[in-house]
C-alpha cells in the first residue's frame, strides 16, 4: 500500500480514525504500579498496543563521584527499546534516537522532582519498552512519573504526557504508529496537571497559530484524564501495601 492510499485511509469522513476512536479520544490507559519487587519504585503502563515498564532506584550514591552535585540530586534516564518491541528486530545497542529520549525524558520529569532534598546523589530512572506503538515516549513519561512517586521520592506534581499529531488536516490525541508515520504532525506534550506547567512540548512538522493553540488545549485535557488514572493507580498501590501489612500483624 503507497503512503498516499495509507494517509486516505488514517481518519473516515465521519471523523473516525483506524482504531475507531474520534479525534479528541485516547487509548485505553491501564497503569500498575509498584510492579517490580527489585527495584524502589516501578510501573507499568499499557496504552493501546503500546507497553513499558519504568523502575525507580535511589536516591543513592553516585558513581563515579565527581559527577555529584552538592546541592541537587542528579536525575539520570535511560530509554531503551527491546529489540522485539518493533516490527523488524532492532540492535540491543542503545540509538541516537533512544540516546535522545532519554534526554528528553528526563528534562521532562526534572521539574517535577524535589532535587534539592537530596544533595550528592543520584535517582535512576530505567524504561523499557516492551511493545512499541506510537507515543512511546509520553507513555515512558507517565509510567517513570508514577514509578518515581512509587519509590517515594518528593515531587511537586506527578508528570502526565499526551501527544498530538496531525493526519488529514485533523488534529488528534494519542497517535499510534501508524499515524506517527503517516501524519502530517508530532507533537510530544507533557505537563504537571495539578500546577498547570508545561514541562515538555516539542513539535515535529508545522501547526500555525490557532493550531498550535488548539493542540495545547487537547494535550492539556488529555493530560488530565491521564493525572486521574496516574493518581489511581498509586492509591491502588498503597490499599495493596496496607492489606499486605495489616495481614503480617495479624499473624
Amino acid at each position: 500500500m503507497s503512503i498516499k492510499s495509507k494517509e486516505l485511509t488514517l481518519i473516515s469522513p465521519d471523523g473516525r480514525r483506524l482504531d475507531g476512536r474520534r479525534p479528541d479520544e485516547i487509548r485505553e490507559l491501564k497503569i500498575k504500579a509498584g510492579i517490580l519487587e527489585n527495584a524502589d519504585g516501578s510501573a507499568y503502563v499499557e496504552q493501546g498496543n503500546t507497553k513499558i515498564y519504568a523502575a525507580v532506584y535511589g536516591p543513592r550514591e553516585v558513581h563515579p563521584r565527581h559527577l555529584a552535585l552538592p546541592n541537587r540530586a542528579v536525575i539520570r534516564c535511560r530509554y531503551h527499546m527491546t529489540p522485539f518491541s518493533v516490527e523488524e528486530r532492532k540492535s540491543p545497542a542503545p540509538t541516537r534516537r533512544e540516546i535522545e529520549l532519554s534526554k528528553v525524558i528526563r528534562e521532562a520529569l526534572t521539574p517535577a522532582i524535589i532535587v534539592e532534598q537530596f544533595p550528592s546523589s543520584a535517582i535512576d530512572v530505567f524504561i523499557e519498552v516492551i511493545n512499541a506503538d506510537g507515543s512511546t515516549r509520553c507513555a515512558s513519561i507517565i509510567a517513570a512519573s508514577v514509578a518515581l512517586a512509587s519509590a517515594g521520592i518528593p515531587m511537586k506534581d506527578l508528570v502526565a504526557a499526551c501527544s498530538v499529531g496531525k493526519i488529514n488536516g485533523v488534529l488528534v490525541l494519542d497517535v499510534t504508529d501508524v499515524e506517527d508515520k503517516y501524519g502530517e504532525v508530532d507533537m510530544p506534550f507533557a505537563m504537571m496537571p495539578n500546577r498547570n506547567e508545561i514541562t515538555l512540548l516539542q513539535l515535529d512538522g508545522i501547526l500555525g497559530p490557532e493550531e498550535i493553540e488548539k493542540a495545547i488545549s487537547m494535550a492539556a485535557k488529555a493530560c488530565k484524564e491521564i493525572y486521574e488514572k496516574q493518581k489511581n493507580a498509586l492509591k491502588e498501590r498503597y490499599i495493596e501495601l496496607r492489606k499486605t501489612v495489616e495481614e503480617g500483624f495479624r499473624t
